[in-house]
């Protein structure tokens, strides 16, 4: 059983395209169904049926995650050596989900604050000044952030308030970083006259499909941000960004979120999806000593028993 994060890119130098990579290792834990080194073991013709288990280690491990530029993969591998002949192999990944929630840093029940002035020049005149305020940082996949957005258009032209939720992918290797940004979804309002003021609650609702945040890997970090923007005409618009930390949507809190639907017009612009297959909760358990051990089962073969599991194997 094997968990590693890996990143690669690829930058241009000049007349030269350099290559940059990084992996880092998490664990790598091997079992010999068939003792190593038993030569005398033969197997009659049919089925042979071999039961395994793995304890998942317990740290604070990321989340299961694939790009072009970088992928965190947990998975099984499975070989059957045979003396003259090639290796026989087979893998099958799983995923695992960094168990977060709400209760598990005060950071994402921290409210959001921000506000911005700005003068307008060339083809407009005046100032338009926004206030953006969200209730917390952590939001779970599926639900709903209110967004309240105070704006004063002193200007004159008509402004209008728009909103995009964007996710940042950083990967790092050898002291460089490769950025990418992609809208997750867009949607805006309606305009704002001149000299007018105007409070604006708007819900946005994350998709179900967009990805975890992954902020606890050294090499590859997945982040989101929420921006709030005014959009006007032959000038820069004003906007505010927000971080915004996503958590799994089937992680249960003793406060359940906002289940608000999503608004009107809502547009999702772009589908993250970590992959499939089973599925596990990364989550340390707490220690009960009167509570059963797990320990491989045990075998009743002709020519094997089931050995223990051995140490962490230094191997890449």
């Amino acid at each position: 059983m094997k968990g590693k994060a890996k990143v690669k890119f690829t930058e241009h130098n000049g007349k030269k395209n350099v290559t940059y990579y990084s992996q880092e290792k998490y664990f790598s834990i091997k079992q010999f169904l068939i003792e190593e080194g038993r030569g005398d073991c033969t197997l009659s013709q049919g089925s042979h049926v071999y039961p395994f288990a793995f304890q998942i280690p317990v740290q604070q491990l990321p989340s299961s995650f694939k790009s072009q530029h970088g992928k965190i993969v947990y998975k099984l591998e499975a070989n059957l050596s045979r003396s003259q002949r090639l290796d026989s192999k087979a893998k099958a990944e799983f995923t695992v989900t960094n168990e977060l929630n709400l209760q598990s840093d005060l950071m994402l029940m921290t409210p959001q604050h921000e506000t911005i002035d700005k003068k307008l020049k060339h083809f407009n005149s005046g100032e338009v000044n926004m206030d953006v305020n969200i209730e917390r940082t952590g939001f779970y996949q599926g639900e709903g952030i209110n967004i309240v957005a105070s704006i004063q258009n002193k200007s004159s032209r008509d402004v209008k308030l728009k909103y995009c939720l964007y996710t940042k992918h950083s990967f790092f290797a050898k002291d460089m970083r490769k950025l990418e940004t992609k809208d997750i979804l867009k949607d805006e309002g309606e305009s704002i006259p001149p000299s007018a003021s105007q409070t604006v609650n708007k819900i946005i609702t994350i998709p179900l499909e967009a990805g975890v945040s992954i902020l606890n890997c050294e090499i590859l970090k997945v982040e989101y941000r929420l921006k709030v923007y005014l959009d006007v005409k032959y000038a820069f618009d004003p906007k505010i960004k927000l971080p915004i930390v996503i958590l799994p949507a089937f992680v249960e809190s003793c406060e359940e979120p906002s289940t608000h639907p999503p608004a009107d017009g809502l547009e999702t612009l772009s589908d993250f999806t970590q992959f499939g297959g089973p599925s596990f909760f990364q989550e340390p358990p707490p220690y009960n000593p009167s509570a059963p051990q797990l320990h491989p089962p045990s075998l009743t073969q002709s020519c094997g028993m089931f050995p223990p599991l051995t140490s962490l194997d230094k191997k890449s």
